[in-house]
């Protein structure tokens, strides 16, 4: 294991987050937490990019199937009359599209954070990837009401304004899928001595 305060995550800005203008509010938010950001850069990402940033594994992309079911079945809405059939890899993958869409629909913001539990701190800055359940205080809980509903009636992804890496296995892939060695830069930050 690392030392926690060594620990680096992901943190993309995604377009709904950018066109809203919060870049700036989510890093002070990062900043203020403790955590130091040591690479940040504005992208277009193309869909090639995002079909790698997300996983093809089929038990990822069943649960992506299975939580649109359920939300389905939760406020009546038949799943094979909305989205032509009810296999839920077959609903996964058409969830996995929309996410795709949305996260090329414009610019995003991704950056390197590190510090103390950067990952965990990162989602709990987050919030609750669903925002119509997320904490207030947190990035998603005080900017964003989207919700599965609305987004499955639409049939696009839910707009969540940012992404945060959950594990330390997802936050390896996507610092070595996202950024290159010569593009992280660590520095001392006046409050490293005594942020613990």
């Amino acid at each position: 294991m690392t030392n926690p305060k060594e620990e680096k995550t992901v943190v993309l800005i995604k377009p709904d987050g950018v066109k809203r203008g919060l870049i700036g509010e989510i890093i002070s938010r990062i900043e203020k937490r403790g955590l130091k950001v040591i690479s940040l850069e504005m992208f277009q990402a193309q869909k090639e990019q995002i079909d790698s940033h997300y996983p093809k594994d089929e038990k990822w992309i069943k649960r992506l199937g299975e939580k649109t079911a359920k939300n389905y079945k939760d406020y009546g809405i038949d799943l094979v009359k909305a989205l032509g059939t009810d296999d839920l890899m077959e609903v996964g993958e058409q969830v996995r599209s929309w996410l795709i869409e949305y996260m090329t629909s414009g610019p995003m913001v991704k950056m390197v954070v590190k510090g103390t539990h950067s990952i965990a701190m990162g989602r709990k800055l987050a919030g609750s990837s669903m925002p119509s359940e997320a904490q207030v205080g947190t990035i998603r809980g005080d900017f964003s009401v989207d919700d599965a509903t609305a987004a499955n009636r639409e049939k696009r992804a839910i707009h969540n304004i940012v992404h945060a890496s959950e594990t330390e296995q997802e936050a390896a892939h996507e610092l070595a899928f996202w950024f290159a060695a010569e593009d992280i830069f660590d520095y001392k930050r006046s409050d490293d001595d005594i942020m613990i």
